[in-house]
């Protein structure tokens, strides 16, 4: 049984930084979350994707950040315990929270921070029979490794912005990219679908629209994909390689069942203190909802600033938290090291 007074359940950008924003309030965590490797749907779905709205940071790649959140918190040395999922919560008679994963993994909790992102996110899968040889190999609903795909023959199916992102990503690099929609409307970025009208026009990839009618394969690989079009007629097109980017799946799976308000899947939290319905569990980032919610990586880090004032005030009653600055407070820079790291004394001398 492990005792903690925070336990997150959520490895991503909200997840790591509320690790930081209760550090600094000399609160520890252990951190729970269900996939093999922090960096949530950042790392897990666009690792090399740019991003342009983090303070201070012009632009930043998504696993370039959750790395500076993992140096950011190295000082408060949190505990990490990855591919478990929470499989209960329950509440003891001292208010505490007892917490299961699926390794059978049990914490003794005084609070929670629910930090899961949409909750369990699986791909929309193509739904035909004996495809599972094919994962990972010719069919993809992830990139982990872009140059696996040059000089080969690449279809992408999808039409959101993780489709166009990747075809136009892979237009050039491959032998052949087809994009394949089942119709002329994107729900992508607009740029993005000029983009991929111009790269039509010239000749360096290809459009198809239609819906993908079955793989052909020769002695277990991949060799063609189907498409049926508008007119009912289905064209063969040479693939090595399918990408399915047809969006993610979102499921709350156990979160569901632990009593907590519900809005549409999203969990309804006050903004004072991101609070639930239930005392000592907060829900920070794109799992949680109030009214005027934006499902920003910059409105969790608010979020999680204000729900780890609380969180000291809950586990601490009585005792008031005073607001103190990490530019000038002592007790801030003994927190961060940064009057025994020289790394920090260099940073600040510099500054």
């Amino acid at each position: 049984m492990i005792e903690t007074d925070a336990l997150i359940v959520g490895a991503g950008p909200a997840g790591l930084f509320q690790v930081f924003e209760l550090g600094l309030l000399d609160v520890r965590a252990h951190v729970v979350d269900a996939m093999p490797q922090v960096g949530g749907q950042c790392a897990e779905l666009y690792p090399d994707k740019p991003i342009y709205d983090i303070p201070a940071l012009p632009v930043c790649g998504a696993q370039e950040l959750v790395e500076r959140l993992m140096a950011q918190i190295a000082p408060f040395k949190p505990t990490f315990h990855l591919g478990q999922e929470v499989v209960k919560v329950e509440r003891m008679p001292d208010a505490r929270l007892h917490v299961v994963t699926s390794t059978g993994t049990e914490f003794m909790a005084r609070t929670v921070v629910i930090a899961a992102g949409v909750g369990a996110f699986l791909p929309r899968k193509l739904k035909i029979d004996g495809l599972e040889p094919l994962e990972g190999r010719q069919l993809h609903y992830k990139v982990r490794d872009p140059s696996m795909f040059a000089g080969t023959e690449v279809v992408v199916a999808g039409g959101g912005d993780s489709a166009l992102d990747w075809a136009l990503e892979l237009a050039g690099k491959g032998a052949a990219v087809v994009l394949v929609h089942r119709s002329q409307d994107f729900r992508a970025a607009p740029a993005s679908v000029r983009r991929m009208h111009e790269l039509c026009d010239a000749m360096e990839m290809q459009f198809v629209e239609g819906d993908i009618a079955g793989l052909e394969q020769d002695d277990g690989r991949m060799t063609h994909v189907r498409v049926r079009g508008k007119d009912a007629v289905v064209r063969r097109i040479d693939a090595q390689h399918l990408l399915v980017f047809w969006g993610l799946s979102p499921k709350l799976g156990p979160v569901a069942r632990w009593g907590l308000n519900l809005a549409k899947n999203q969990i309804v939290v006050d903004t004072e203190a991101f609070r639930t319905n239930e005392p000592g569990i907060y829900a920070v980032g794109d799992i949680n909802t109030y009214p005027g919610k934006k499902k920003l990586i910059l409105s969790a880090f608010h979020e999680g600033a204000l729900a780890a004032f609380h969180i000291r005030e809950y586990l601490n009653p009585g005792q008031k938290v005073h607001l103190q600055y990490t530019t000038t407070s002592p007790i801030m820079h003994k927190r961060l090291g940064v009057e025994t790291d020289p790394e920090y004394k260099i940073q600040r001398d510099v500054a």
